[in-house]
């Protein structure tokens, strides 16, 4: 007998976004792709669920408000979440900014550019997540 925790068949993704139609737009093509998703607008918000609860993984945009951005989630998982630390990706519409350029080059998280096309999205969450089971 194991005393292992059992791990949910379907461990969700974790999408902090806080452009409405951006959540919107992201969840809905990675639902229709089988994938489960939960959402929150904030790097706090990321921050309670990621203590809270297992994640297959986490696609965070880079400038959310509040005081926890997108790097600064990487930073705290890095040190509390190692594992899915390593499990991120970035979504941004910010590269041409100076401190998110030397941001994203920092933590080694790979992300893709707004506006990004539904394909792209997934291809890229396949290869990073694994395909939805």
């Amino acid at each position: 007998m194991s005393s292992a925790p059992a791990t949910k068949p379907y461990r969700p993704l974790l999408l902090v976004e806080d452009e409405p139609s951006v959540m919107a737009y992201v969840r809905t093509a990675l639902e229709r792709s089988g994938y489960v998703v939960a959402c929150v607008t904030n790097g706090e918000r990321a921050i309670d669920m990621a203590k809270a609860e297992d994640f297959r993984g986490v696609i965070s945009d880079m400038r959310t408000p509040g005081s926890v951005n997108g790097a600064d989630l990487y930073d705290w998982l890095n040190l509390n979440r190692p594992t899915l630390a390593k499990r991120m990706l970035f979504i941004t519409g910010d590269t041409v900014n100076e401190d998110t350029m030397k941001a994203l080059q920092s933590t080694g998280v790979p992300y893709i550019e707004k506006p990004f096309r539904v394909q792209e999205l997934i291809n890229t969450v396949e290869r990073i997540f694994g395909k939805a089971q």
